[in-house]
């Protein structure tokens, strides 16, 4: 809840001492509040007006304060509910949760106890919130395969394997390392015709340049030692469906000579063959080497590059794409948490803020990376920046702030001359009041922030702030 919108609160209790009681100690904390004195007074309020948080008690003049409970939960979207009451008992608390109540309080009740109780709750309603949005959001996010994001570099993208996809033609696919080539690559071949066909992805620059002739083509027996059987190629095993050349530009030349045959002739002759063998087989390409140079330097054939780059597919690196980060840290948020069995729900904003100041020079893939070690090494529910680890060695762009790895480390200490009682009086007390600041005054967020309990928090603030 932002400081701009404040919290609208319902309170609805038959007792009016208590109502205005908790109309007067809510208005002061900053929330918008009104109150019913009936259930049936309640269901009309929430019928016309949209609330955030309920707060009703048990025992009402008309109906039951579950009742208006049940009512409230199936609003959309549906108020937070706090029910209270003086006859509080397991078995009404226990149906009161099983409503989906967010917390059940017996009067009478500590003040500060419930404040907290409702911030909190507050707290866990936005969580929620944002989490709904965003999961909207990746909803109408168009996905091809795996690929996420819905902004205007991407949606191109899209438009291109959508016209692409269903035709025959080579597609050369173009981007730095980690923008996500081989997922476009399967994107256009689960699309295209042959999707129940073989994809076959060639990994240029991985097979050594004396096996690469046979692991393209295959052999017979006796062609060369150790050939002690005929073996089929990675292009006849994809007869009939996608090979997908990833990193061509690491072809030897005498191997470009035998790819150009292929696409032009649709067969090969195995190594040690005399006889042709036919393929019907759809090449793409990816290269993260600009091969018009490497064509002009000479390790790359002409008439080669104009056979692959029928249609070129430039895949835009993740800096050119902030827009989609959000959604590519949410994606890949729950995918870790779900096979990690943790339940983490969301990036804070700071460590949002973090990752939008760092330029991810490993893009996409650099990113996941990122997000896989904070769910693995996270212990709470939400992901806080100094769980992440962005390389140190090739940041950017990061701000001197977001270098220091977190927001206290960039703190410009109040270190004065004295005894290191006063030192460290000075450092605390500016730690406290820098994590006030950073949570909006909110100081369960701020215990949060500094990793110490509210308990904690309260003792520590109150040297310093008495009079709050």
């Amino acid at each position: 809840m932002t400081k701009e919108s404040k919290a609208r609160i319902l309170v609805v209790d038959d007792e009016r001492g208590m109502r205005e009681f908790l109309e007067f100690m809510l208005a002061r904390k900053g929330y918008e509040v009104k109150c019913a004195q009936s259930g049936t007074q309640a269901l009309e309020m929430l019928e016309k007006e949209s609330w955030d948080l309920l707060l009703c008690d048990i025992r009402l003049g008309d109906i039951s304060g579950l009742d208006v409970l049940r009512q409230a939960r199936s609003l959309s979207p549906a108020p937070v509910v706090i029910m209270i009451s003086a006859f509080a008992s397991t078995q009404t608390a226990v149906e009161a949760m099983n409503e989906g109540a967010y917390d059940y309080i017996p009067k009478p009740f500590d003040n500060d106890e419930l404040v907290q109780t409702i911030a909190n709750a507050l707290e866990r309603r936005t969580l929620e919130r944002d989490k709904e949005h965003l999961n909207k959001e990746l909803a109408q996010t168009r996905h091809f395969g795996r690929l996420v994001g819905n902004s205007k570099a991407m949606k191109k993208v899209y438009e291109l394997i959508r016209l692409a996809a269903p035709t025959k033609t080579n597609v050369l696919i173009t981007g730095e390392s980690g923008t996500g080539k081989e997922l476009i690559a399967r994107s256009l071949h689960d699309l295209s015709p042959r999707c129940d066909k073989p994809f076959v992805v060639i990994h240029c620059g991985g097979i050594p340049e004396t096996l690469m002739e046979s692991a393209l083509f295959g052999h017979v027996k006796g062609s060369f030692t150790g050939a002690t059987q005929d073996r089929k190629g990675l292009f006849e095993a994809a007869s009939g469906g996608t090979v997908f050349l990833d990193e061509v530009g690491e072809l030897s030349l005498p191997i470009q000579v035998k790819l150009l045959r292929v696409i032009q002739q649709r067969s090969f002759s195995p190594v040690g063959s005399t006889h042709d063998v036919e393929v019907d087989i759809r090449i793409i390409s990816a290269t993260n080497k600009v091969l018009e140079n490497e064509v002009i330097e000479g390790n790359f054939r002409e008439d080669l590059f104009y056979r692959l780059n029928v249609i070129e597919l430039r895949v835009p690196p993740l800096r050119e794409r902030r827009e989609d980060l959000r959604l590519l840290a949410q994606h890949f948020l729950e995918k870790y948490a779900k096979d990690m069995g943790k339940k983490i729900d969301k990036l804070s904003s700071y460590a949002i803020d973090l990752l939008n100041r760092y330029d991810f020079p490993g893009n996409v893939r650099e990113l996941e990376n990122i997000i896989e070690r904070s769910v693995a090494l996270s212990t709470t529910n939400i992901v806080l920046p100094e769980s992440l680890a962005l390389s140190t060695h090739r940041k950017t762009k990061l701000s001197a702030r977001a270098e220091a790895s977190s927001w206290a480390g960039a703190m410009d200490l109040p270190l004065h001359e004295g005894d290191i009682d006063t030192v460290l009086s000075n450092v605390e007390k500016a730690y406290i009041d820098k994590a006030m600041e950073l949570s909006g005054g909110v100081k369960h967020k701020a215990a949060k922030l500094l990793g110490i309990s509210m308990d904690s928090f309260r003792y520590r603030y109150g040297k310093y702030h008495p009079e709050s």
